[in-house]
């Protein structure tokens, strides 16, 4: 072995001492190797982790269909965890690294669609929160196309961290439905307006990422899941202030959401200014 092979081998042997204490990724900065290992299993279990999001569909499916609507909302609700943690987890880790080769964010797109639409629309659809007959199945579909167009829009994530349109949240709208046992015409009404919005160029608020506000979404973001939690354990007769709690932070995100779609075409504006103000100089 030669003195730079000797090097690099020893080099290996720290950086794994090194990930053996604590996987960070500060420790691992341009050691591709070490990469290789902890981090890039960490990865991979990652990914599983997301994956899982389309056996819990499976099961929501199943007990959508045996008629278990409560059981089906703890499942998504279980997705909406693994949804709201493995984003994190991957920036945290640096998935886009270690294994570049594998695009989790599309596996995280297939598993949103059918968490987030296909699995609420057959909800609705098989514990007749719809209207009868081929209207009901128009309904279910409608959300269905509109999310497709969605999902595949190359805005659909701004680069400033929002979603482009209505971010199919169906799975939401799911839960208020059976929670508040709305009408078939009513939740029609709702499914209707929201496929529409799914078109409208309103920025609505990415809890995780989005700058503006992002302690106080991220906060309120658990807390609902949290309020969500809470309103399925006392099913059928939830807690009136519990559920209108969970309502308020939905009446939270659209106003703030629609804030900020207002107010960001403002602050690029002064951003431009300044930044052209600065290009010049005070003597141009």
């Amino acid at each position: 072995m030669c003195l730079w092979e000797t090097r690099i081998s020893l080099t290996r042997h720290h950086s794994d001492w090194r990930l053996g204490v604590a996987l960070t990724t500060d420790d691992t900065a341009g050691e591709p190797d070490a990469f290789s290992k902890r981090l890039r299993i960490a990865g991979w279990l990652l990914h599983v982790y997301t994956a899982s999001g389309t056996v819990l569909a499976l099961l929501a499916v199943v007990a959508a269909m045996d008629g278990e609507d409560i059981r089906a909302l703890w499942i998504l609700l279980a997705a909406l965890v693994i949804d709201g943690t493995d984003g994190m987890l991957a920036r945290r880790l640096r998935v886009k690294e270690t294994i570049p080769y594998f695009d989790g964010a599309r596996l995280d797109d297939i598993v949103d669609y059918i968490t987030y639409a296909f699995v609420p629309m057959v909800l609705l659809w098989t514990g007749d929160y719809l209207p009868d007959g081929a209207m009901g199945a128009v309904l279910a579909a409608v959300p269905l196309l509109a999310s497709s167009y969605q999902f595949c829009r190359s805005d659909a994530k701004t680069d400033d961290h929002f979603f482009m349109g209505f971010p199919s949240y169906w799975n939401v709208i799911a839960f208020y439905v059976v929670v508040l046992g709305l009408g078939p015409w009513v939740t029609a009404g709702i499914l209707i307006s929201c496929t529409v919005l799914v078109f409208v160029p309103i920025k609505y608020v990415y809890p995780s990422r989005t700058n503006a506000f992002w302690q106080a979404n991220l906060s309120l973001a658990t807390l609902w899941l949290v309020l969500y939690a809470v309103i399925l354990a006392q099913m059928p007769d939830p807690n009136v202030l519990v559920v209108g709690l969970s309502l308020l932070y939905v009446a939270y995100y659209l106003v703030v959401s629609v804030y900020l779609t207002m107010v960001s075409p403002i602050r690029q504006d002064r951003a431009e200014r300044r930044e052209a103000a600065l290009a010049t100089g005070p003597g141009d």
